[in-house]
C-alpha cells in the first residue's frame, strides 16, 4: 500500500455532521405533494440544529438531484434562502452517482482554498409523479418528444437502447451467476437492513421529519423507509425472472428523501464534530465506464481501478457500502475480488432502503462512517453505478487524532 494517499488533504468531514430522511419508497408518503427542493433545505436546517451546527457557518451550499423539480433554475441560491442563509452554491447530477460526486466535490471546494471554510452538501429528489418534459425534435418523425424524467430514462438508454434491467441481466449472464446464490445474497441484504433497525443504528442516521402544508397544518411525518417487507427465501425463489438473474425482489425501488453532511477544515471539524477526536478524511477516488449495457459491472471496475491506483487490497477496507440497485452487482463484485458478501452492507444497503438517485450515495456514505466508528476506525469504501454504465469508487478513513 502506498503511504501518505490523501485525495484532499486540507478536507475533512466532521462526526455527527449529517442526517438523512428516510427514504419511502414512491407514492407512500406526503413527500410525492412537496417541493422536494424546499424540504431537503428545510430539513437540512432541522438536522443540522439538531447536530447543534450552527448555519452561519455554512459558507457554501453544494446540491445534488437528478428530477427536476419546481423552480430549480434557481437551485442552490433558492435553497440557500429556504435554509436560513444567503450563501453561494451550485448544483451538480451524476445519476445515482451524484450523492458522492456532491460530497467529493466539496472537498474540492476545501482543498482550493477559495475562502469558504465549511461547505454545505445537500442530496436530495422526489420520484413520485416525476414531471414530463416535452422537447422540441427536427430530426424526429415526432417533431415533439414527451419524456418521463423517471420511467422512460429508466427504461431507455439512448446510448445502448436497451433498459437498466437488461443491463442487469446481461452482466449476470456474462459472470455466469447462479439465480440461487443471487436470492441468497438479496436476502441477506434484507436481514441485514432489519437487524440495523432493531439495533437503532438506523436512528444515528436518519432524522424523523414532519411536513407541514403552505396553511402550516401537518401534512405527514417521514419516519420509516416504508414500503419494505421482509421477504422470505421461498419468496424469493418463486419469483419470477424479468431478465436473467433478476426479479422484482432482486432490484431496489423507486422512493423519495433527501440526505445532507458538511465538509470543512481539520481545524474547523475540531470545532463542529460532535466528537472532535474522530478525524474523517478523503483517501481517494476513481471513476470508470464499463462495456455497453453492462452497467452492474462498473462499481467493481471502478473498486479495482482504486485499489490498484492506491496500492491497497480489500484486507485495508474496514467497511464496505455500495449502491446496488441490482443484487447482480454484489454477487458480481463478490466474484472479481473473491470478497464474502456477507461482509459489505451490514447496515443495510439502497437495494432494500430504495433509489431516490441524487441522496442515495450519501446515506450510504454516512452509514458507512457510522460502522467505522463503531468499530474503532478504518478505511471506508463506498462505491456504486450511474446511468450510462458508469462506475464510481472512493474510499475515506476514520482514526483518531490522539492515535495518529
Amino acid at each position: 500500500m502506498k503511504s501518505g494517499i490523501a485525495l484532499y488533504p486540507k478536507a475533512r468531514i466532521p462526526y455527527g455532521c449529517w442526517g438523512s430522511s428516510y427514504f419511502p419508497a414512491w407514492q407512500t408518503s406526503a413527500l410525492a405533494e412537496v417541493n422536494i427542493g424546499q424540504f431537503a433545505a428545510e430539513s437540512m436546517n432541522r438536522i443540522l440544529g439538531l447536530r447543534n451546527v450552527p448555519k452561519d457557518t455554512i459558507d457554501y451550499l453544494i446540491l445534488g438531484s437528478t428530477i427536476p423539480w419546481h423552480w430549480k433554475f434557481w437551485n442552490a441560491p433558492m435553497l440557500a434562502a429556504c435554509f436560513g442563509r444567503r450563501i453561494p452554491g451550485h448544483h451538480l447530477e451524476q445519476a445515482c452517482a451524484t450523492g458522492l460526486q456532491a460530497t467529493l466535490a466539496a472537498g474540492a471546494q476545501i482543498e482550493a482554498d477559495g475562502g469558504d471554510d465549511v461547505v454545505g452538501v445537500l442530496t436530495f429528489d422526489r420520484t413520485s409523479d416525476s414531471p414530463v418534459g416535452v422537447f422540441p425534435e427536427r430530426r424526429a418523425y415526432e417533431r415533439t418528444f414527451a419524456l418521463g424524467d423517471v420511467w422512460d430514462n429508466f427504461g431507455f438508454d439512448p446510448a445502448t437502447g436497451k433498459s437498466m434491467i437488461a443491463s442487469a441481466g446481461a452482466a449476470a449472464r456474462k459472470y455466469k451467476l447462479d439465480r440461487r446464490e443471487v436470492d441468497e445474497v438479496s436476502f441477506c441484504r434484507y436481514e441485514q437492513y432489519f437487524e440495523a433497525k432493531a439495533s437503532g443504528f438506523l436512528n444515528k442516521v436518519c432524522v424523523p421529519l414532519d411536513l407541514l402544508n403552505v396553511q402550516g397544518r401537518p401534512m405527514g411525518r417521514i419516519d420509516e423507509d416504508k414500503g419494505i417487507r421482509q421477504l422470505t427465501m421461498d419468496a424469493l425463489r418463486e419469483m419470477r425472472e424479468l431478465d436473467t438473474c433478476v426479479t422484482s425482489g432482486g432490484q431496489t425501488h423507486a422512493s423519495d428523501g433527501m440526505a445532507t453532511l458538511i465538509v470543512t477544515t481539520e481545524e474547523k471539524a475540531a470545532e463542529l464534530s460532535r466528537r472532535p477526536e474522530i478525524d474523517i478524511r478523503f483517501v481517494a477516488r476513481a471513476e470508470v465506464r464499463s462495456g455497453p449495457s453492462l452497467m452492474p459491472e462498473a462499481p467493481s471496475l471502478a473498486v479495482k481501478k482504486l485499489l490498484d491506483r492506491t496500492g491497497m487490497t480489500m484486507s485495508d477496507i474496514a467497511v464496505v457500502k455500495n449502491h446496488n440497485p441490482f443484487t447482480v452487482n454484489d454477487v458480481i463484485f463478490s466474484k472479481l475480488f473473491n470478497y464474502d458478501w456477507k461482509a459489505m452492507n451490514k447496515t443495510g444497503c439502497s437495494l432494500v432502503w430504495g433509489h431516490p438517485q441524487g441522496p442515495t450515495l450519501t446515506r450510504s456514505l454516512i452509514e458507512g462512517l457510522e460502522e467505522a466508528v463503531m468499530l474503532g476506525g478504518g478505511r471506508v469504501l463506498v462505491f456504486g453505478c450511474a446511468a450510462g454504465d458508469v462506475g464510481i469508487a472512493a474510499i475515506f478513513e476514520v482514526t483518531e487524532r490522539r492515535a495518529r
